[in-house]
């Protein structure tokens, strides 16, 4: 296995060890793991199967990452503008109740 090191600022080093119990070296390589994934995810749509597993694992995936359409945007905007329920008389929600 190759080794990387970084260099930080003596402050952000000393933050970091107030942290002792956590592995900066599996959470580095998992983020870098993320960014190859994310970048090969937005140029061929695809994942293989180590990908997905290892996406599956940490609870993410390269899709989360990508903005949010114009349409969808605009879409939600216009349901928070609109008055989307209604309140419901006792006897209707019995009713909504039954039919469920």
């Amino acid at each position: 296995m190759a080794c990387i090191t970084i260099s930080v600022e003596k402050s952000f080093k000393e933050r970091l060890e107030r942290f002792s119990w956590v592995n900066w070296s599996q959470i580095g390589r998992e983020e870098l793991l993320k960014r190859y994934i994310f970048d090969k995810y937005v140029k061929t749509g695809n994942l293989s199967k180590d990908e997905e597993k290892f996406c599956e694992t940490v609870d993410w995936h390269p899709v989360d990452e990508l903005p949010l359409k114009e349409e969808f945007v605009k879409k939600i905007k216009k349901i928070q503008k609109e008055n989307y329920s209604k309140p419901m008389t006792p006897a209707e929600a019995k009713k909504w109740f039954e039919e469920l």
